[in-house]
């Protein structure tokens, strides 16, 4: 007979630079280890089974982007909620579909795993074959509009609110706005010290909501930040109605609306 799943699932708790991990030489990336050690001291119950970090087994491949694109200031923070299970999950970069990170922004690097990995939600680093959808939607987007990542990047910065992917027994994804409060107070209050590192190293003028959760968090974690203005643009879910009708079309007017031109 299987083993009923724990009532509580920890996070493996290891120091925000483990021994054998290079000290952080970014400000960003000095926010994603203090948030890191944060989050993986939280527990969380059913019916959530497994958490995942990439902050901390997807760390190599997250440097990489930092060093390489976050290097402040940036007009524009794009802000999603949490790691997608074929994006982040598997990449280490927020909204990382493997073939954009790889191929268009030029980051590869080796992938370890989460402490407890669900059978059906497997990480394999940038040997994954499945495709973020959604990455793939707002990776594209930045392509098509700005040509080459240094054009994107001189403008804009991605990042998402919470670094964790929760996950049922069967292997559902758990967003963190379904987490009982209990659990979703430490770990907003976490994610919404970091989003505030993150505002002070960037020194944006806008931070953009890739969705209404991240805009919501956004609005909470920045108040009193009255020199940033805080809007959103319609998520590239494949779930959403508006984003399959031509969700690049949709974030450049979403944009333009809010005094963004492209």
């Amino acid at each position: 007979m299987p083993k009923p799943p724990p009532p509580s699932t920890p996070l493996a708790t290891p120091p925000s630079t483990p021994p054998s991990t290079p000290a952080p030489t970014s400000p960003l990336l000095a926010v994603a280890d203090a948030l890191a050690q944060a989050v993986d001291a939280l527990d969380f119950s059913l019916p959530v089974t497994h958490v995942y970090d990439p902050l901390v087994y997807a760390r190599a491949p997250y440097a990489q982007y930092v060093e390489r694109y976050g290097r402040g200031p940036r007009e524009v923070i794009l802000l999603g909620m949490n790691p997608g299970p074929y994006g982040m999950a598997q990449t280490g970069v927020p909204f990382g579909e493997v073939g954009f990170v790889r191929d268009w922004l030029g980051i590869d690097a080796v992938v370890g795993h989460p402490p407890h990995e669900h059978d059906k939600r497997p990480v394999h680093g940038f040997a994954c074959t499945r495709s973020e959808v959604s990455g793939a939607r707002l990776w594209g987007w930045a392509q098509h509009t700005c040509g080459e990542p240094g054009r994107f990047f001189a403008r804009f910065f991605v990042a998402n609110y919470c670094p964790l992917v929760f996950m049922e027994a069967s292997g559902k994804n758990r967003t963190p706005d379904k987490l009982p409060a209990a659990e979703r107070e430490p770990l907003f209050a976490a994610c919404d010290r970091a989003l505030v590192g993150l505002v002070a190293a960037l020194r944006p003028r806008f931070v953009i909501g890739v969705g209404a959760f991240a805009e919501a968090r956004a609005k909470v974690a920045l108040t009193g930040h009255s020199d940033v203005t805080i809007g959103r643009i319609a998520h590239p879910s494949p779930a959403s109605p508006l984003a399959n009708r031509g969700w690049e079309a949709v974030a450049t007017a979403d944009l333009a609306a809010l005094g963004l031109a492209l």
